[in-house]
């Protein structure tokens, strides 16, 4: 039996696409909900139906189902299989759950790709312009047993040179992709890892001597060529 909430002229909703920020978003929303003592949804939005999701997919949704029972959630609700644009799928569910308050994760994109193919807050605003957003960063720390071994990151950009790509601290119209790079700690030069966002799901390259070691990795993502089977 769920809880019964203190207050029902709030409501929270929290989206989470693929990648290790839809934890921290699921926790912010519990925080906020606990705070104003108000119902909690969770949702996920694909293109692909349930059963077509792969294993990767398919342990995110395990996850977020067991922090939505962890946290008594009201629900947890996969629309899958949609061919429409996320912003009116999560403005639907908004709208039919009365929802004040929606935490979304930070896109990875750059400011100059915003302004040449259009931001994805800027169409949530669009579609739902009454309600309250929380817009939580990407992660910036390294998971894993070898987290000491990198600096804090940094915010930095990919730059096309010749066959490869280098790190900019600067931004510019030539960035390709915005991320976060971390320094290996004891050097005074640019080695370490960049990590960014694509289709919702985190991406990590290395990095030496301000260059990417594996540019087929970016390649990929930008569709310069296709992924080898």
């Amino acid at each position: 039996m769920k809880k019964i909430r203190g207050r029902m002229d709030e409501s929270i909703l929290v989206c989470v696409f693929y990648g290790p920020n839809g934890e921290r978003l699921i926790n912010r929303g519990h925080k906020l909900s606990s705070m104003l003592d108000c119902p909690l949804y969770i949702l996920t939005v694909d293109s692909l139906p349930f059963d077509e999701f792969d294993a990767e997919k398919s342990e995110y949704v395990e996850r977020w189902k067991e922090l939505a029972e962890e946290y008594e959630a009201e629900e947890f609700i996969i629309r899958d299989n949609e061919k429409r644009p996320s912003a009116k799928v999560i403005a639907e569910v908004a709208h039919d759950l009365n929802i004040t308050q929606i935490i979304v994760g930070q896109t990875a994109k750059s400011r100059w790709e915003e302004i040449t193919k259009g931001s994805f807050m800027n169409s949530l605003l669009r579609e739902i312009p009454f309600v309250d957003f929380h817009v939580v960063s990407v992660d910036r720390s390294i998971k894993g047993e070898d987290h000491e071994e990198f600096e804090k990151g940094v915010r930095c950009y990919l730059v096309k040179d010749a066959d490869t790509y280098k790190i900019s601290f600067s931004q510019t119209k030539e960035c390709q992709y915005e991320g976060i790079f971390f320094k290996d700690i004891g050097t005074d030069f640019n080695n370490g890892i960049f990590k960014f966002m694509h289709n919702n799901k985190l991406h990590q390259v290395e990095v030496t001597d301000d260059r990417i070691v594996e540019p087929a990795v970016v390649d990929v993502c930008l569709n310069r060529q296709t992924v080898p089977k």
